[in-house]
């Protein structure tokens, strides 16, 4: 079937219904029509239940493991790999760099279920133990809790969610230059979609955090002023002003820690011991919202077409071996029950998840692939969104010739 059949399928679909669109890959997709009571009445009651001192376990272990792992590989380890060549010591040190920017990330998840009070039964100490862990990590505690928050009320709303917004065609068109019409787009080039995922990668976490990139525009406001310090950011509502600047504070406080530590133990213990897994915990972070949230076979909804229960599952659960569920605490492998209730802690999550697919059925969007190929995948397909008739439910389109695209014939 040709792509321009694909899109005329999906418009006499959609004016007699309604209620579906066609996805990239050409695949009817059908909007759910389910309630948020239907998901919520699903769920087990058990699975509700907060234990303070089972969460302050989770902060433990990720804590004693990275210290351990520090004194083995310091103390322990080093003697007997100082002296062989650079290379191998390069190795050495980017495995230990590697391992503690894992569990540095399961202390950021943590911090994330802090933020949605998962953590516990006590708001305060919710967010005094979120505040400290995010603040380590030079995360604004508050500030990104407020915008997360916002993002959960309004997953896959093209005008009210926080953050992954997605280019409408037109938004795309213009950010690529001066044309008319998609059609005068060459393919992207492997290489470029490589070097824009190392510059995601690398600087997108940093990036969303002082300019807002992939989140809303405010055009009546500074554009200095989209970011997560500002206390009277359009981001945020006047109430949050003082969290803000605790948020700023934490910050500030982190960075007299960092400036002590450089004093008293010099540049390579700061730069290997928290500046590299700081960087690996940036990445796995964005690397893990971006494809939970990017997929070929996920909608974005303009405002008459969407409601709560809809845009939560316009997510996706993935699969990443051991690591995922054993020190990221399952946040790749449940993020689909995580946005229909973000208060159930991660380790009462997946017999909820499961509970819900029950109600999602066909709904529910699951993939197993490696994430890796997953990353380049979406990269390359999921570039701007359109709704090509189906009338305020927006598919990923892209200019790569992949799936249904730009309606031009593959060489």
């Amino acid at each position: 079937m040709s792509q321009s059949q694909y899109v005329t399928d999906a418009e006499t679909v959609t004016e007699n219904t309604c209620r579906v669109a066609v996805d990239t890959h050409g695949n009817v997709f059908k909007v759910p029509d389910y309630s948020i009571k239907d998901i919520l009445g699903a769920i087990p009651a058990e699975c509700y239940n907060r234990s303070l001192p089972r969460s302050l376990s989770y902060v433990a272990r990720d804590i004693i493991a990275m210290v351990t792992i520090g004194y083995l590989t310091h103390v322990v380890g080093y003697p007997y790999v100082k002296d062989l060549h650079i290379a191998a010591r390069f190795a050495y040190w980017f495995a230990y760099a590697f391992v503690q920017g894992l569990f540095g990330t399961g202390l950021w998840v943590l911090a994330h279920e802090c933020g949605h009070q998962a953590f516990s039964d006590y708001g305060a100490v919710n967010d005094f133990v979120g505040w400290i862990l995010h603040s380590y990590l030079l995360v604004p505690y508050f500030s990104w809790k407020y915008t997360h928050s916002k993002h959960h009320k309004a997953t896959g709303h093209i005008t009210r969610d926080m953050v992954f917004v997605p280019k409408t065609k037109e938004k795309f068109i213009k950010a690529r230059g001066v044309y008319e019409d998609i059609e005068e787009f060459s393919e992207d080039s492997p290489i470029r979609t490589l070097v824009e995922l190392i510059v995601q990668q690398l600087g997108g976490w940093l990036y969303y955090l002082l300019t807002n990139v992939t989140g809303q525009e405010y055009p009546e406001v500074s554009k200095w002023k989209w970011n997560h310090f500002w206390p009277s950011a359009p981001i945020f509502d006047s109430k949050d002003y003082i969290y803000i600047l605790l948020s700023d504070l934490g910050i500030i406080t982190q960075s007299l820690v960092l400036k002590m530590w450089y004093d008293k133990f010099g540049g390579w213990s700061l730069f290997i011991n928290w500046f590299v897994p700081y960087l690996w915990v940036n990445h796995w972070l964005v690397f893990i919202t971006y494809l939970q949230h990017t997929d070929a076979t996920m909608p974005h909804y303009e405002a008459d077409q969407w409601s709560f229960a809809k845009g939560a599952a316009a997510t996706i659960d993935r699969q990443f071996g051991f690591i995922g569920p054993h020190i990221f605490h399952d946040i790749i492998e449940t993020h689909v029950l995580h946005h229909y209730c973000s208060r159930i802690p991660f380790y009462n999550a997946r017999p909820a998840s499961e509970a819900i697919k029950k109600v999602m059925g066909e709904h529910y969007r699951y993939n197993d692939e490696n994430m890796w190929v997953s990353l380049w995948k979406s990269a390359r397909a999921c570039q701007y969104i359109d709704d090509e008739g189906s009338k305020g439910v927006y598919m990923f389109r892209n200019v790569n010739n992949i799936g249904v695209g730009t309606g031009k014939k593959k060489n």
